[in-house]
């Protein structure tokens, strides 16, 4: 489990993280979504000990990230696919880690195989790698340890559609063996189809969170329905007699009323429906109203404290 609590991050008058407090839980993928510069990268470097927090704290099972032993073991990390020796092949990388972990060897090979790369690719030195190819690695380095928390911040970037539904099904299938997955990411489409939960942010604190279904009711987001018939006059009187607000839209009707209900009333009318699909606002409307003003996660001319690679 991941604690964040009151977390607040400032660099002299700026404020990269505002009074920030969440909870990712075990079994479920959390995602953290918010504009570049909304303040994500910065909370997710305080959960492992690369910038210090100004106030309040992040822990992992209750400790905070320093306190815990050999912590490779209990929490994989991807901050930063590039954040590793450019001139050391991908195998070194890992061995390296595992080295330090305390791990046989073959664990190398495994994580390699987990996430498809060949042995060729592993021998090849970092600053050859696409950036694909170092998500992987990345991925593969954050999961050497078999740990129990997963932070990973952006790990879609520069994933063909093939690597993003392989990415998909590894971090959900982590989930429901019990891990807990942290993913940040500015792609609300990407992230809303794996996360069980997801937290906004923007100009540093959380402007709303919980799973989709919750956050579009928060909103007030009202249902609508657009809806195409082979008797579109007949289908709005059908609705209208059920009490739903109709109107033209396009070669169709526009529903005041869900999806289920417009099926219900072609139905009783025998009315054969073309096209079904919701209407309203979605997620990403919401997610673009309550960011649509965010700060940078650093400013020109501010030191920004660091504390080694990430994990």
């Amino acid at each position: 489990m991941i604690t964040v609590d009151r977390l607040t991050v400032s660099y002299g008058a700026f404020t990269a993280v505002d009074d920030v407090s969440f909870v990712a839980q075990p079994g479920r993928v959390t995602g953290f979504l918010g504009p570049n510069g909304a303040g994500k990268s910065t909370t997710m470097r305080v959960m492992v000990g690369l910038t210090p927090p100004t106030r309040g704290q992040a822990t992992i099972g209750g400790l905070r990230y320093h306190d815990i032993p050999n912590p490779g073991r209990h929490v994989g990390a991807l901050l930063d696919a590039g954040a590793q020796h450019a001139g050391r092949t991908g195998r070194e990388i890992l061995t390296i880690g595992a080295q330090t972990m305390g791990l046989p060897r073959t664990r190398v090979d495994e994580m390699l195989e987990l996430v498809g790369l060949t042995d060729a690719e592993a021998r090849r030195r970092l600053r050859n790698y696409s950036l694909g190819m170092k998500q992987r690695l990345g991925i593969a380095h954050a999961l050497l340890g078999d740990p129990s928390v997963l932070i990973l911040d952006e790990p879609a970037n520069g994933l063909d559609p093939a690597g993003i539904r392989w990415m998909r099904g590894l971090l959900k299938g982590y989930a429901d063996r019990g891990g807990t997955v942290l993913l940040s990411s500015h792609l609300l489409h990407e992230v809303e189809q794996i996360a069980d939960e997801m937290i906004l942010i923007g100009h540093g604190r959380i402007v709303a969170q919980g799973d989709r279904k919750t956050l579009l009711e928060r909103a007030g987001n009202a249902a609508v329905t657009l809806v195409t018939s082979l008797d579109n006059a007949a289908l709005a009187t059908a609705l209208t007699g059920a009490g739903h607000a109709v109107e033209p839209a396009g070669e169709g009707l526009k529903a005041h009323a869900t999806t289920e209900e417009v099926g219900r009333a072609a139905l009783t009318a025998g009315v054969v429906l073309t096209d079904l699909r919701s209407g309203g606002a979605g997620l990403e409307d919401l997610f673009l109203e309550l960011t649509s003003e965010t700060a940078r996660d650093a400013v020109p001319g501010v030191a920004v404290p660091t504390g080694g690679t990430p994990a």
